[in-house]
């Protein structure tokens, strides 16, 4: 993975726009009424059925897709305990998520499965990000359950319908195994991982924790004739002319006939622009160290 770095380009990017505390929740509250009302409308779309957990590798036998990753990261001023915090969450998150049964045109939400992460349901403190840091929020670190999924549909034929980018890039890379900005981000519930089932047939999402890994799969009921690919096909710092660097890049993803294994698409996943928190000679410095580069 190379980086470059390029001056700014004149209406690629907005200027960074400060919004009051007032607005910012008045603007929060529209778009969660606005949610609620498209759910009620639309809720027969919605992927509800859950499949027990023992019989979702007898009913659907072909795995996918299968990826994991750690939940206990070492991050920068972040106390442990939110970490330990997180994995709890997201032991409560994924029994209303494992054996989720999409059918064909069903929609996969993650906030209409999920609901409100409150003290009630058991939820815990974890860490959020919020305009370029973070904060301790009840159920943070759920995003990284909406990375997991996101990754593993990008090498699937189902059809990402929401996805939301981090605005903010605010930990150098350590030890970075997928491409930047290939994740996902949540916030009640406005900004959700929406996932449409196009094709002719069934998939569940199954999702466990085992060994301090979160860990997931698609799985179907028969084989499909597609294998993917995903790639970074561009990437670089970027200074903007009125302060401070951006970091950008282009997600894309190859499609193979498993049965010639020939390239028969190659799509754009999604470009990535975040504001940079940290020097970008820290993010080169830090690769050109790391020995597992």
């Amino acid at each position: 993975m190379g980086f470059r770095f390029r001056k700014h380009i004149p209406g690629l990017f907005p200027k960074k726009v400060h919004r009051s505390e007032l607005r910012l929740f008045l603007g929060k509250l529209y778009f969660q009424w606005k949610r609620n009302f498209v759910w009620l409308c639309e809720q027969k779309f919605f992927a509800k059925k859950i499949v027990e957990s023992k019989l979702i590798e007898k009913e659907f036998p072909i795995s996918i897709v299968s990826h994991n990753s750690p939940i206990y990261r070492k991050l920068k001023d972040v106390p442990m305990y939110l970490q330990e915090n997180k994995k709890v969450n997201l032991s409560i998150a994924l029994q209303k998520i494992n054996g989720i049964l999409l059918e064909p045109d069903q929609v996969f939400s993650f906030w209409y499965l999920v609901g409100k992460p409150t003290k009630r349901k058991g939820y815990l403190p974890g860490m959020q990000l919020k305009n370029g840091g973070f904060v301790e929020r009840t159920g943070g670190g759920l995003c990284q359950m909406a990375n997991l999924i996101y990754w593993m549909t990008l090498h699937s034929p189902l059809t990402v319908k929401e996805r939301w980018r981090h605005s903010f890039d605010i930990f150098p890379d350590s030890n970075r195994t997928l491409p930047f900005g290939s994740g996902a981000t949540l916030s009640y519930n406005y900004i959700d991982l929406q996932i449409q089932n196009t094709t002719k047939q069934p998939f569940v999402l199954h999702i466990w924790i085992r060994n301090d890994h979160l860990n997931g799969e698609w799985r179907t009921d028969r084989e499909i004739p597609y294998s993917y690919s995903v790639y970074e096909s561009y990437h670089a710092f970027h200074a903007e002319p009125y302060g401070g660097y951006t970091r950008r890049n282009t997600i894309r993803r190859k499609v193979f006939l498993k049965s010639t294994k020939e390239i028969v698409d190659d799509q754009l996943v999604t470009e990535n622009i975040a504001w940079m928190m940290y020097e970008p000679l820290l993010e080169s410095d830090q690769r050109k160290n790391d020995p597992t580069q």
